[in-house]
């Protein structure tokens, strides 16, 4: 977590920083005034944890770690004994936290405002807890700032995992739904699809929204009024929501029969609503103008859900920055303005930098088509790419159902905190993760054995690389209280289990296998085969995963960047400010196709406005995607078809239905559905890096022991920093650098192109 220079950088006026915060991690790349690159990597929790090294008196420690060289950094954070058991590190209110006095950096030495109750030994384990966001305090890290002073003038880009937790663990604000009369068991109703077709006991998630109001309106299909919206029901309406919000209801949702024709009615409620005293209304009108009226409610209450939520954070987040600016990562793989973010994008904010900055190492590697392969703490996220993102109008995270614009990303709960366990004598990878508190086992903190733990007993991963104080004596106990109960559950005896080594194999296979399906469903699930891709891993735990799970999917080629642990960060830079505009038509194509080029430039205008209102110059905005949802008649499904003006759109549609299908149905008419356009400011151009001068045998530094197809040996153990473009080597072996490592199997050779990222083939 220091920052060094990078001539490869350039220079730029202020501090920019692009910042990624998941689960568990806060990934932070930073350019300074100089133009050199920063580097950090904090827990999402807010907090620092090192060793008290020494105890000089009763209020001064001397800690061991890598700090920032800044007289009285630590001041104003809460220092607190990680005393190993998780529920002492859950709230700062259930440990004895004390204020930072002073900090001395020359010697690592901080100054309490008042000594510790409790005696402890050299060698524990504390943290350090920021009052601020995660991204301030990797903010102020790299930019070595403390407490008490302002941070320097800089652009923040940020992809948060906020709103996603937040809806994940049911943590978002009161709302309530307020629907047309008739209407308020829609989404309890929902589309009566049963989650599990063979299951006698269905237990259906409890709804989002807690309370239903119905409306007495009514508009036709065509949008015009059936039953109008009066001065009376509005007064009943407005009392009715001052009582919801008096009972705590925060934030509502209005969806309204047909309001995607003629939103005026959803408007008047909103403003009703709004005068009431609710801090948060969504309207379905404008989130998603669009037919059906289930998604749009489902979308809208989604939306009010979390904006509460997400809208306080990136408040937080912007109140630190009184000389900067915020931008923040859609869903769709764009930037917009903190100011015009919605809840409703960002639930894949995080995911989709990953995927932004996999393309881009791609295309500096001169790989056309590849496979991001995301694996952090918490989760994997994988998605392809073929000279274009793969986007998607309608998705699903977890219990929620949107309509809005995002990467097609398939996330499968298996990350490095993934709890590995044994139940009913079966080895159990996740879905449960350990999160940043208390993190895996050897982070000391009472946590389970997790994946991370596995890889570590495993030899592949080294103690002394992580940014936080790792005990591997803490995973060799979770092991051993995974053993006995999984030989509880069998009735063995006393070294009757299996050997370690092919239990610890055993959870490497599930969680591999579960992330190669993933890969499966976003590739063979939609006609793409997954062996003309190159996988590009990333995330703090990929390259550990990577060779196996591309043996799996018979992908021969991998691909780790440079900065592999924080790349989801870096592709925060990659990526441009993108807004769209939508118009729903349902109309046969032959008679759309004579309106068609106006509605586009319509269009094109509206969403090059957008770009325009967060401060893009004219000549930097262009449109990105021009895009029709085309069907045949009868059909409910749509395709995406990107419109070019010199190929007809039924062609272009048959194309498509063909290559999806395998068939095409003779004489049917097509029928366009909508049309959307992106503008976007210009995306920075990334060319493909000459190749490597030459090729040589790189000499690895030192040797490892470790763990490879169940058998303990010396492999080579290569600094990351030491392999020049050219450097060659050969399986079984490991790479180490900041933040990562890189396990190279057997029968994998690994090289170092011209782009200096690591490119793994099997031999």
């Amino acid at each position: 977590m220091s920052g060094e220079g990078d001539p490869r950088a350039a220079p730029a006026p202020i501090w920019r920083l692009f910042v990624d915060t998941g689960g568990t991690f806060t990934d932070c790349l930073a350019l300074d005034p100089a133009g050199r690159l920063h580097r950090a990597k904090v827990l999402s929790s807010s907090a620092v944890r090192a060793r008290v090294e020494e105890r000089l008196d009763p209020l001064r420690l001397r800690l061991a770690g890598a700090f920032p060289s800044v007289e009285g950094f630590f001041r104003g954070y809460l220092w607190r004994l990680l005393d190993g058991a998780p529920e002492a590190i859950d709230s700062l209110e259930a440990t004895a936290a004390i204020e930072v006095a002073g900090y001395n950096p020359a010697e690592r030495v901080i100054e309490l405002v008042s000594a510790p109750a409790e005696p402890f030994p050299p060698g524990a384990r504390c943290e350090l807890a920021s009052p601020e966001e995660a991204p301030i305090l990797a903010a102020r890290w790299v930019t070595g700032t403390p407490l008490d002073r302002p941070l320097p003038p800089l652009a923040l880009r940020l992809a948060t995992t906020r709103g996603t937790n937040a809806l994940l663990e049911r943590k978002g604000a009161p709302t309530a739904l307020f629907v047309t009369r008739g209407f308020a068991d829609l989404l309890a109703i929902g589309t009566q699809q049963r989650p599990d077709l063979f299951a006698l006991d269905i237990r259906r998630p409890p709804p989002l929204h807690g309370a239903v109001v119905e409306v007495p309106e009514r508009l036709a299909a065509d949008g015009s009024v059936l039953v109008p919206l009066t001065a009376e029901a509005l007064a009943e309406l407005a009392a009715a929501a001052a009582r919801l919000s008096a009972a705590g209801f925060a934030a509502a949702a209005v969806a309204l029969l047909h309001s995607f024709r003629n939103p005026a009615h959803e408007r008047a409620v909103g403003e009703t609503l709004a005068r009431a005293g609710f801090r948060h209304v969504s309207l379905s009108a404008d989130l998603a103008p669009l037919i059906q009226i289930l998604p749009r409610a489902e979308t809208a209450v989604v939306d009010a859900y979390l904006s509460p939520v997400v809208e306080g954070y990136l408040a937080r987040v912007e109140a630190a920055l009184p000389a900067g600016s915020l931008h923040v990562m859609t869903s769709a793989g764009g930037l917009v303005r903190a100011a015009a973010f919605r809840a409703k994008d960002s639930l894949l904010s995080g995911p989709a930098g990953g995927v932004v900055g996999a393309a881009a190492a791609g295309r500096r590697s001169g790989l056309a088509r590849v496979i991001a392969f995301d694996m952090g703490g918490t989760s994997t996220d994988v998605a392809r790419y073929d000279g274009d993102f793969e986007l998607l109008f309608e998705h699903r995270v977890g219990d929620a159902h949107l309509v809005a614009p995002a990467l097609a990303v398939e996330s499968v709960a298996a990350g490095g905190g993934s709890i590995c366990r044994a139940e009913g004598g079966q080895l159990k990878v996740g879905p449960e993760s350990t999160g940043a508190a208390p993190g895996p086992a050897c982070y000391g903190a009472g946590g389970p054995l997790t994946l991370t733990d596995v890889n570590l007993l495993l030899g592949r991963l080294a103690p002394e690389r992580f940014g936080i104080p790792i005990e591997t004596a803490a995973a060799e106990a979770a092991l051993r209280a995974v053993e006995g109960a999984l030989s509880a559950a069998k009735g063995l005896g006393a070294g009757e289990l299996a050997e370690r080594e092919a239990l610890l194999q055993g959870f490497l296979d599930i969680a591999d296998e579960r992330m190669a399906e993933a890969i499966r469903r976003i590739s063979l699930g939609r006609g793409y085969d997954p062996a003309e891709h190159a996988l590009v891993a990333f995330g703090g735990a990929g390259a550990q995963h990577a060779c196996a799970v591309a043996a799996l999917l018979g992908i021969g080629r991998v691909l780790v960047p440079e900065d592999a642990g924080l790349l989801s960060a870096a592709g925060l830079a990659a990526a441009a400010v993108e807004r769209f505009a939508q118009r729903q038509v349902l109309r046969p194509l032959a008679e759309a196709a004579l309106h068609l080029a106006g509605w586009l430039a319509e269009l094109a205008r509206e969403s090059a406005a957008a770009v325009a209102a967060e401060g893009i110059p004219a000549g930097e905005i262009g449109v990105r995607r021009r895009l029709l949802d085309l069907r045949f008649a009868g059909q409910e499904g749509t395709i995406a078809v990107p419109y070019d003006p010199e190929l007809a759109p039924e062609r272009a549609f048959a194309a498509a239905y063909r290559e999806l299908y395998g068939y095409l149905p003779a004489e049917r008419p097509i029928e366009l559905v909508a049309i959307r356009v992106a503008a976007s400011s210009r995306p920075p151009e990334i060319a493909a890096a000459p190749p490597a001068a030459e090729s040589f045998s790189a000499a690895p530094p030192a040797t490892r022991r470790a763990c490879f197809a169940g058998r303990w040996r010396e492999v080579p153990a290569y600094e990351r920093e030491s392999l020049a473009p050219g450097a060659a080597f050969a399986g079984p072996s490991l790479v180490f650098e900041r933040h990562s490592a890189t396990v190279v199997a057997e029968g994998w050779t690994g090289r170092v192109d011209g782009a200096r990222a690591l490119v793994l083939e099997r031999s």
